[in-house]
C-alpha cells in the first residue's frame, strides 16, 4: 500500500485506506477499482460500500520516511492516496483526523493530497465544524481532466489556497480527455498525462503541447508524466518540472 512509488512525480505513495466512488469522467477506467475490486476483491467500489483502513504497519511507514529524510538531504513527496480520496464523503471523519495528525507529525515530508472532490476541502478542514485544520506541509491538488472540470474547479482550488495556505496547489490533468486552456488562476503545478490500460482514451499530443505552453506563459511548473498507453514521450514534451514549495508555517494540525 506504500513505499517508493513508480509514479514519476512523487517519491512515495501512501494509502491510509482503500475504496472510492466514481465521480468524474476521469474515473471511467479507474485503475484502483480494477486492481482492488475487480482483480483482488479486497474492497467493493461505489457509493454505500465500506472503505477499508490499511494496517498499523503501513501507517508507520511515513514516520520512517520522515526520520530518514534529513539524513538523506531531501524532502520527499508523498502522494496520498492513490487507491482512495482523502476528501471522500463516505470516509469516517476520525480516519481523516488521524491522517492529518500523521501528516503534521512528519514535517520533513511534502504530502500531495490529490482529490476529485475539491469542493469538500474547506468543509472538511473547518474547525468550527469540529474538523481538523489542514496541516501546513501539504500540496493540494485537483483532478481536472478536461476544460469543463478546469473551469468548474480551478477557483475552488484557488479558494483552498487562500484559506488553507498549502505549500502549493497542483492540477492532475490525467487522463487528459480534451484540450485545457489555462488562465491566470491556474494551479502552481500542472501534471499532464495520457490514459493507460485497457480501453485507454486517446490524448492528442497537441493538447499536451498547448498545456505546456500555457504553463510556461503563466509561470507554472509543468510535468509531462506519460502519453496514451505509455507510448514514448516526444522529446519536445519531455518536460518534468517540480513546484517550489512555499515556506511551511507552524504546524496547524494538532488536536484542532
Amino acid at each position: 500500500m506504500a513505499e517508493n512509488s513508480k509514479i514519476e512525480w512523487t517519491t512515495h505513495t501512501f494509502n491510509p485506506w482503500i475504496g472510492c466512488t466514481k465521480v468524474s469522467p476521469a474515473c471511467d477506467h479507474c485503475y484502483a477499482e480494477a486492481m482492488m475490486d475487480t482483480r483482488y476483491g479486497r474492497v467493493r467500489w461505489g457509493a454505500g460500500e465500506d472503505r477499508q483502513r490499511t494496517s498499523a504497519s503501513n501507517w508507520a511507514l511515513p514516520r520512517r520516511w520522515n526520520k530518514a529524510a534529513p539524513m538523506e538531504g531531501i524532502r520527499p513527496f508523498v502522494f496520498c492516496a492513490s487507491l482512495a480520496d482523502v476528501f471522500d464523503n463516505e470516509v469516517d471523519p476520525a480516519w481523516r483526523r488521524d491522517l492529518f495528525t500523521l501528516i503534521g507529525q512528519t514535517p520533513n515530508l511534502v504530502w500531495l493530497l490529490l482529490t476529485k472532490r475539491i469542493g469538500n476541502v474547506l468543509k472538511m478542514t473547518d474547525p468550527a465544524a469540529c474538523n481538523p485544520l489542514l496541516p501546513s506541509n501539504v500540496g493540494i491538488g485537483a483532478t481536472l481532466a478536461n476544460q469543463e472540470e478546469y473551469d468548474r474547479d480551478r477557483m475552488k482550488l484557488a479558494d483552498v489556497a487562500r484559506v488553507c495556505q498549502p505549500l502549493f496547489t497542483f492540477a492532475s490533468i490525467e487522463p487528459m480527455l480534451g484540450p485545457v486552456i489555462l488562465d491566470k488562476n491556474a494551479p502552481d503545478w500542472i501534471i499532464c498525462g495520457g490514459e493507460s490500460g485497457r480501453g485507454a482514451r486517446e490524448m492528442d499530443p497537441q493538447w499536451a503541447r498547448d498545456l505546456r505552453d500555457g504553463a510556461r506563459r503563466f509561470g507554472r511548473a509543468f510535468f509531462m508524466k506519460q502519453m496514451t498507453g505509455k507510448k514514448p514521450i516526444p522529446d519536445d514534451l519531455l518536460v518534468r518540472q517540480f513546484p517550489t514549495p512555499r515556506v511551511s508555517s507552524p504546524d496547524r494540525s494538532g488536536d484542532a
